[in-house]
């Protein structure tokens, strides 16, 4: 934080804080735009070893954010979104050193030609400057941003959520160690250092030109507010309204692993499915056993008539609980007349993240992994894949 920043913050002065994070952040992009790989990757590697070297740390100011979010009386979901411990800390700092192995995307020429008069074209890729990211409980998105924004050349401006605050300061602490061990300036990643939502506006606003563009990253309240009110480009997406479906052609012993991953390895996460669709042409002892293996894994099932036949514990499923985002051990099931009306029930019900078919029909997963319009699509796996750390994207 700079002389100027920590006044105006001393000052109330949100407005003029902003500006002055804006202006930092701009003068920081452009050196690290043309910093080599090499210093780009020895800040992550080097804040990988910052966060496993000072864990307590990171937990005992986790601890502090939870105590009081638990004191809010915020759900068991949130809580889970929002708790650190040492197998998630060491998670963060391998997914940084995941990410300096990657290729350096700056400079990386994407396509070249040449004119019929000579002249010789090549399509280059280039940071965008400043990112401007704001998200909600999750205190591994300040490392996680922090980190690909670093290596693709971006400087980044970090308003984390005030839940997680505390926990936010302390893994930015290990990237400045990390800024500084590679030589480069600590203004490439700034976190906002208020809770004051005011803040919020003034990057939407774009901080006077210095913001190249927004990333929102949270609950479907604070999308919207994001799309709504920016002045300048965003990269989002609303909700996670993720569908499994069930082929007749499914291994059983499979889809039961899958199904179960999908929902409850982690409720919520935008990558947990939603709904589950179940091909009514498969045999009884094809379906009955899915559903009896998500309520035994202490999922509450909402179905259609045809599925709360399957198990007396199912409960009935509401119309909204078709496009609705649960985020919790609840999940709603139904019926399909194959993988057709699957496709159309994702379509009209479905936000366009991840949707994935279970079946060993080759044909049946191709024709719905052409005709589901989702950001990812999935044969045989679970939609908790949803992140790019697993794609080897960082």
């Amino acid at each position: 934080m700079t002389a100027a920043v920590q006044k105006k913050l001393h000052d109330h002065d949100i407005a003029g804080l902003m500006r002055e994070m804006g202006r930092a952040a701009r003068i920081a992009a452009t050196e690290l735009g043309i910093a080599p790989r090499e210093a780009k990757d020895e800040a992550l590697r080097t804040t990988a070893a910052e966060l496993r070297k000072h864990t307590t740390a990171i937990l005992e100011a986790n601890a502090r954010d939870i105590a009081a979010a638990e004191e809010a009386g915020k759900p068991a979901s949130y809580i889970d979104r929002l708790m650190l411990d040492p197998a998630r800390v060491e998670g963060i700092a391998k997914g940084l050193e995941a990410i300096a192995a990657l290729d350096d995307p700056v400079g990386t020429v994407l396509a070249e030609w040449t004119r019929p008069n000579g002249l010789k074209i090549q399509r280059v890729r280039v940071p965008l400057g400043v990112i401007g990211i704001i998200y909600e409980s999750r205190p591994n998105v300040t490392a996680d941003a922090g980190g690909l924004s670093l290596k693709a050349g971006n400087a980044a401006i970090l308003r984390g959520g005030s839940d997680s605050h505390e926990s936010s300061v302390a893994i930015l602490t290990c990237l400045r160690h990390g800024l500084k061990a590679a030589g480069l300036p600590l203004d490439c990643v700034q976190l906002v250092p208020t809770t004051n939502r005011e803040a919020v506006g003034h990057m939407l606003a774009g901080l006077d030109g210095a913001i190249d563009v927004i990333v929102p990253r949270g609950g479907k309240s604070l999308v919207e507010r994001v799309q709504k009110e920016a002045r300048v480009p965003v990269f989002a997406h609303l909700e996670g309204i993720c569908h499994t479906y069930v082929d007749r052609g499914a291994d059983i012993d499979m889809a039961k692993e899958i199904v179960v991953n999908a929902k409850m390895r982690r409720t919520g996460v935008c990558g947990a499915t939603e709904c589950l669709l179940l091909d009514k042409n498969a045999d009884e002892d094809h379906v009955t056993p899915l559903v009896t293996a998500l309520i035994d894994a202490g999922c509450e099932v909402r179905g259609d008539a045809h599925v709360q036949k399957c198990d007396a514990r199912v409960k009935p499923a509401s119309a909204e609980d078709w496009g609705r985002e649960f985020l919790d051990a609840i999940i709603a099931v139904r019926m399909v007349d194959g993988v057709d009306e699957a496709i159309t029930h994702i379509a009209r019900y479905g936000s366009q993240h991840t949707d994935a078919i279970v079946t060993e029909c080759q044909g049946t997963a191709e024709r719905f992994l052409k005709r589901v319009d989702s950001a990812i699509v999935l044969h045989n796996a679970s939609t908790q894949f949803a992140d790019g750390g697993e794609f080897g994207m960082g």
